[in-house]
């Protein structure tokens, strides 16, 4: 499977483009720009949402969709040969085997950013590789005969799987996607259809016919009045139905149930806001639309009165196709916020639509095409239609809360979210590439309070990498840097969870709580903040305490990082509940594998009950990820306040045979 979501292949049906982006296999941006080549596209796109229905890889007979076949043919096809079946599936047939899979003459598709060898022309022909051209010519699979189609686009050949690979139209993606795509062909072959039936009431209008003849039934007056008030009543319960079941009915395998939830539904509006799709041409802006959606996730984070999963938790479901009903049952909520961005030049498509996943049925959406600078107004808009909604009534207090300052700066604000997503990405040169680009964020607006939270979070960073030469004064200029943020704008959280790390480091235990408890009332649906106070008081020898803060900050992001499980292990064994603290500490290196820390956690808890074999594997474990792995360096380094705490976990280390 592809490694990281921004190597999709993209089947793009507002523009018939094929982005196919995969590391070290291929990378193509194919346009199929006339009607019959459209048409080839669309079969494409036909038989991945075939595959996608049932499931898995596999070949997609043809011959129980010909009308669908006929009407792709006859709309977006241009009628460029035959509907018949007859015809169209030996068509059909012959380019899927022999025209499709040739990247190199591209008789169905024009290479986008590459020239034709020569010049265009007849019979000239792309540059590919060897090992490019086969990529392309693998990804089309067919069996069975001209009469008796069988097609498969082959994806996995690629190292590809099938959520791997999305169908956009509009602003939907996957099935919706399709759906609507299919409708409106339906609604082109309607709307065609309308002035021949027009025209055709005309021209009988002109020609003169006798009145129709009108036929009288000598009903009783009482049976007239109650036919025709059996009648209103038969026409009212129909139309009553209708409306309902357009409106208000969904099928039960379409709305979320409670008692399937994997947690129980908090006791106010519960949301999780879905990673918005990227729909701009250029795949390099989707930091844009993930920034979107982080912005919408903090603002409604500081709303006490809402229940809001964190960003981790809900970008695990990027660019993969799911549903609502599943997303909502997964991290037991109720509503469920999609939307798009689409961002071409100074121009903006925003849509977001939010659902009520327990009914089925859209509460809120909108559409917004906008000046890109507006960007900053239409993020606040959607935050307080989210809120009116799901009818929270917040105080004046609250409401100047949810409206964070940012920035009017929008260079400044775009390479802030730049410095978001090379932050991410936890390697040496992109943190360095985060902190410089951010440093220009703020050369750009001083008064940028979130890029300054952010720089001090490098700083931050550095320190904890073990890639400063000081760190000391780093944590000292990230103090600094942090308090510079808030003095600009005393709202925001994030600054007081970095400060909350900080002092705790430094082993100022009362400032570190105080600024943990501050980042909790600032948001107090930011699982990051739940989990800054939990892990400061677990440190701070207050584990009873830690344990319910880390179990809230884990229900707001229950696909939490390792961190998170690793504090609420430690403060379960803190306190001699080792049980408990293993099974948490398993899941933390069932999550990161590789977290040195939640095996060194994992090796002290079997210490403690004496399991040694399960310790020394631990080690084992360690010494492969670590082979320079110290004990007294955790023993110098571990902010653990309890001297008596501290000394057992070290003793543990110790007896499972590390040094």
């Amino acid at each position: 499977m592809v490694e990281e979501s921004k190597h999709l292949i993209k089947i793009d049906l507002n523009q018939f483009k094929l982005h196919i982006h995969l590391k070290h296999k291929i990378e193509l941006t194919l346009h199929f720009h006339s009607p019959s080549r459209k048409f080839y596209l669309s079969m494409i796109a036909f038989v991945v949402n075939e595959m996608k229905k049932l499931g898995r890889i596999t070949s997609i007979p043809l011959e129980k969709h010909s009308d669908l076949l006929a009407l792709l043919n006859e709309t977006v096809g241009g009628s460029a040969g035959s509907s018949d079946k007859e015809n169209l599936l030996p068509r059909i047939y012959r380019k899927w085997k022999d025209a499709l899979p040739d990247l190199e003459g591209a008789p169905l598709f024009k290479v986008l950013g590459r020239k034709k060898e020569y010049e265009d022309g007849v019979g000239k022909t792309y540059r590919f590789t060897e090992a490019e051209k086969d990529s392309w010519a693998n990804l089309f699979e067919y069996s069975g005969s001209q009469e008796n189609v069988r097609l498969r686009f082959s994806i996995d050949k690629l190292g590809a799987g099938l959520d791997d690979i999305v169908i956009i139209y509009e602003e939907y993606l996957n099935a919706d996607a399709w759906e609507r795509f299919i409708s409106s062909l339906k609604q082109k072959v309607d709307d065609k259809l309308k002035p021949e039936q027009t025209s055709l009431l005309l021209i009988e209008a002109k020609t003169p016919v006798s009145p129709p003849r009108k036929w009288k039934i000598a009903w009783p007056s009482r049976y007239r009045w109650a036919a025709l008030v059996a009648v209103i009543g038969v026409v009212s319960v129909a139309v009553t139905l209708a409306i309902w079941k357009a409106y208000f009915y969904s099928p039960p395998d379409k709305v979320a149930s409670v008692k399937r939830m994997a947690l129980p539904l908090p006791d106010k509006p519960s949301i999780a806001v879905l990673p918005f799709a990227n729909m701009s041409e250029d795949t390099k802006k989707e930091y844009f639309a993930d920034g979107l959606t982080e912005e919408i996730i903090t603002a409604l984070s500081k709303v006490p009165k809402m229940f809001v999963i964190a960003r981790n938790s809900t970008f695990t479901y990027k660019e993969k196709p799911v549903k609502v009903q599943r997303v909502a049952e997964e991290l037991g909520v109720r509503y469920v916020l999609e939307g798009s961005v689409r961002w071409d030049g100074d121009r903006i498509r925003i849509t977001a639509q939010l659902t009520d996943a327990l009914i089925g049925h859209h509460l809120w959406s909108e559409r917004y095409d906008r000046d890109l600078r507006d960007i900053f107004s239409i993020q606040e808009e959607i935050t307080k239609k989210i809120i009116t909604a799901l009818q929270v009534e917040l105080t004046e207090g609250e409401q100047i809360l949810v409206a964070e300052k940012g920035t009017n700066n929008l260079e400044a604000y775009i390479k802030y979210l730049q410095a978001l997503e090379y932050g991410r990405q936890t390697n040496l040169e992109n943190h360095y590439r985060a902190r410089r680009i951010i440093e220009e964020a703020i050369a750009l607006d001083p008064n940028y309070a979130m890029a300054y939270g952010y720089l001090a979070r490098c700083y931050f960073m550095e320190v904890w990498l073990g890639i400063t030469k000081s760190p000391r004064e780093s944590l000292k200029t990230a103090v600094e840097i942090a308090k510079k943020a808030l003095s600009l704008d005393p709202s925001l959280a994030f600054p007081h969870g970095i400060l909350c790390n900080i002092y705790i480091l430094r082993r100022e235990y009362d400032k570190g709580i105080e600024e943990g408890q501050r980042a909790v009332e600032l948001s107090p649906n930011g699982a990051d903040a739940h989990a800054y106070l939990g892990m400061g008081l677990q440190y701070s020898d207050r584990p009873e305490e830690a344990i319910p803060i880390l179990k809230k900050a884990i229900r707001l992001n229950p696909i939490a990082p390792s961190w998170y499980l690793n504090n609420l292990a430690m403060a379960y064994r803190n306190i001699g509940k080792y049980e408990e603290a293993l099974e948490w500490a398993k899941k933390a290196a069932q999550r990161e594998p590789k977290n040195l820390f939640s095996h060194a956690i994992l090796c002290t808890i079997y210490g403690l009950l004496g399991r040694i074999e399960k310790a020394r594997a631990e080690a084992e474990e360690i010494l492969k990820i670590n082979p320079k792995f110290s004990v007294a360096q955790i023993e110098e380094t571990s902010p653990q306040k309890n001297p008596a705490v501290k000394k057992a976990f070290i003793e543990a280390l110790r007896k499972a045979g590390l040094k």
